[in-house]
This record gives structure tokens, C-alpha cells and sequence, in this order.
């Protein structure tokens, strides 16, 4: 008995349990041969941190998977490198702040997401400046202010955070 518990603990620890699979590099490609994208995969899923590419070669979004869905922070980019949008993703959904960049790279409004549904404030800019809010619930707006002294009466900003 301790022969077979010895030789089998030797195959396991020399060529690892056979149930378990290595995640490999993969590696997608445009018909030009341009990366579209490159990240691992466990078992057929993505997994780990993945880049993707626009036609151009330049990287358009790059963050983790778990078990094939999005999750952690990703950053996303336009086809001249400029950041168009970033934020949390839980279960392949969006989650938390969400911040959309204009053309130049500014912010343009940021919203509270909660299983990829808008779900709290969405902040509204202008050069840098505050010019509008909304408050959703479930994905429904259920207020909206257009100066900032009323949105401040009306609402807690530590709820901002």
C-alpha cells in the first residue's frame, strides 16, 4: 500500500496532476498580419492580462480576464492613442466610476455603474468644468441637475467618492 501512495505521489510531483492545464500565450492577427490581439488562456478562456489592437497596430483596450469575463481595471483607446474610456469591470461587467474622455483626452463625463447598469450619479464636463448631473437607479434617471449649487443641496457628495 505505501508503494502505491509513494509511486503515485512520484508521477504526480515528476509530471504534475494531469487534471490541471497550463494556460498558454495566444496571440490573434488582422488579415494584414497586424496583432489583434494577445493575452492567456486557461482551459479555452481568457485569463489573466490581455492587449487589443486597432487595425493601425495601436493598442484600443487592455486589462484582465478571470474565466473568460472581463474583471479589474481596463483602459480603452481610440486609434491615436488617445484614452477614450476606463474603468472596473466585476463578472464581465462594468462596476464603480466608469471616466469617458473627449477627443482630446478630457474628461467628458463619468458615471457609477453596478452590474454593468448605470446606477448612482453621471457627471457631466466641459473644459474641465461640471455642467450637468444625473442620478440613476437601476439604470433609470431619476434626477438631473444643471448647476452645481443644486446638485450640492440636493445631494450628499460624499456619495462621489
Amino acid at each position: 500500500m505505501f508503494a502505491k501512495i509513494f509511486l503515485v505521489t512520484t508521477l504526480l510531483m515528476t509530471f504534475g496532476n494531469p487534471s490541471e492545464t497550463k494556460s498558454t500565450y495566444h496571440k490573434e492577427y488582422y488579415q494584414t498580419g497586424i496583432t489583434k490581439a494577445e493575452g492567456w488562456l486557461h482551459q479555452g478562456a481568457k485569463t489573466g492580462y490581455w492587449k487589443f489592437y486597432h487595425k493601425n497596430g495601436k493598442v484600443s483596450g487592455q486589462g484582465h480576464y478571470k474565466n473568460g469575463q472581463r474583471i479589474k481595471y481596463w483602459h480603452f483607446y481610440n486609434q491615436h492613442r488617445v484614452r477614450t474610456k476606463e474603468g472596473h469591470y466585476q463578472n464581465g461587467k462594468k462596476t464603480n466610476w466608469w471616466l469617458f474622455y473627449d477627443n482630446y483626452g478630457r474628461i467628458h463625463h463619468k458615471c457609477q455603474f453596478n452590474a454593468g447598469i448605470k446606477n448612482g450619479y453621471c457627471l457631466q464636463y466641459m473644459n474641465d468644468e461640471l455642467t450637468s448631473a444625473r442620478r440613476y437607479q437601476n439604470g433609470k434617471k431619476v434626477k438631473e441637475w444643471f448647476n452645481f449649487s443644486s446638485f450640492r443641496r440636493d445631494n450628499n457628495l460624499s456619495d462621489l467618492r
